[in-house]
């Protein structure tokens, strides 16, 4: 670039306001010559760089993806699935409560309702029996007309709510509810651990899926069976993978003699003789509860209807004839004010409901278990921490436990039944 060129003699006789001026301009001219460079590279090779590229110094110049970038991304997603699960569950619980609370107040209101129907019923069949004697033909039809309405009535309420239990429905929505908490913990604890994987979000939507299956929210074609052929246990888990023999023979083969992951061949032995008493004694003792309950509330659930529909027939053939043709309608009433007190005041079908998902808690165990001891011993979960799990679900310290698994051997052993059971919970 060009400069300025001052001679000695000029600058010498130069005032000092000139020469200092002279100076400034002398180094604002003179720019520093910078090398020429190709404007190309540099901004493609920032521009590889800031996307996760970097650039090979081969001739062809191939660009190489980075790994970590896509892990990086990949866990994004993950933990963005989970977040959006986590999200979908939480409101299923927000339905489930609502809706329980909702099939709660339906179980309370129409057994109100249908009592003072059936109370108010009885009590104008008792009037139309006493007017026989000195009431005129016109008020002797409407009462017996009015009394045989109000049955009729609560024989079609009764044979609606029998049908749908609401206080089984509500006890089906607060089981929903307890579930869906304690998967949302779950999902929950899995993002604060910070290292989920795929396999975790498949297995949450599995979970979900499985108990909108087991607590359908409708009511029509999606209910469950109220009054099945037997008691079955309630199922809200997804059902287990079915291994082959050859398969299952492999990984039993593979598991060490050692302790490794938590696990020995003694715990494994202790968690299945724990199993054994669950089904000898748990199990079993449920079964048999919930076949009691269901058959119980399947006769009060035909007894009610049935009876109301004797009173609403009855009560058309009160005549002045004959002096005890209100009795019938009168007791039919009364009685079936109370089956009707018994079976949805006393909630049966909610007893039903409470049995049938203890049984299937039981039988979760068991899977747990078995699909847990089939594993390999690196997949497992440590088995220490397992070991506590399951003795805190049965309401048990860790020595109580192990006490059990040693009396289910012994009882085993000697031929004996053992007098205790698994749980201490329910």
């Amino acid at each position: 670039m060009a400069s300025i060129h001052i001679t000695s003699s000029s600058l010498l006789s130069s005032s000092p306001k000139t020469k200092t001026l002279l100076f400034h301009v002398n180094a604002a001219i003179n720019v520093p010559k910078f090398p020429n460079l190709n404007p190309s590279l540099p901004s493609k090779k920032l521009f590889q760089e800031l996307n996760g590229f970097s650039l090979s110094h081969t001739h062809n110049h191939t660009v190489i993806p980075s790994s970590q970038t896509n892990i990086a991304a990949d866990r994004d997603l993950i933990r963005s699935e989970l977040y959006a699960i986590l999200e979908i569950v939480a409101d299923r619980i927000e339905m489930h409560h609502n809706i329980g609370e909702q099939r709660n107040n339906w179980n309370t209101l129409l057994l109100n309702s249908i009592n003072m129907i059936t109370l108010a019923a009885s009590t104008m069949a008792g009037v139309a029996g006493a007017a026989v004697f000195g009431g005129s033909a016109a008020s002797l039809l409407a009462l017996k007309l009015s009394s045989a309405l109000l049955f009729s009535a609560a024989t079609g309420m009764l044979v609606i709510m029998n049908k749908i239990q609401p206080s089984q429905l509500a006890e089906e929505q607060r089981n929903a509810t307890r579930l869906f908490r304690q998967l949302q913990a779950e999902i929950e604890t899995t993002l604060a651990i910070g290292n989920p994987t795929a396999d975790d979000v498949k297995n949450v939507i599995a979970k979900v899926l499985a108990l909108d299956k087991a607590y359908p929210l409708p009511l029509l074609g999606a209910m469950v069976e109220k009054f099945p052929e037997r008691f079955e246990p309630a199922t809200w888990w997804p059902s287990r993978r079915i291994r082959g023999g050859a398969n299952l023979r492999r990984k039993e083969a593979r598991i060490p003699r050692k302790n490794r992951n938590g696990w020995s061949e003694g715990l494994e032995t202790e968690l299945k003789e724990v199993m054994e008493v669950v089904k000898r004694k748990d199990v079993e003792d449920y079964e048999r509860l919930g076949n009691l309950a269901l058959r119980v509330n399947k006769s009060l659930a035909i007894a009610g209807p049935l009876l109301t529909g004797i009173a609403a027939v009855g009560s058309v053939f009160i005549s002045p004839e004959s002096s005890w043709s209100a009795i019938v309608p009168v007791m039919a009433g009364a009685l079936s004010t109370a089956v009707n007190g018994v079976e949805h005041g006393g909630q049966v079908g909610m007893v039903a409901e409470m049995y049938r998902n203890c049984a299937g808690f039981f039988e979760m165990l068991e899977d747990s278990v078995e699909e847990t001891i089939e594993e390999d011993v690196e997949r497992r979960e440590n088995g220490e921490l397992f070991e506590m799990k399951l003795a805190l679900k049965l309401g048990r310290s860790l020595s109580q436990l192990r006490d059990l698994a040693k009396k289910s051997a012994y009882s085993r052993t000697e031929g004996s039944t053992i007098d205790e059971f698994a749980s201490k919970l329910f």
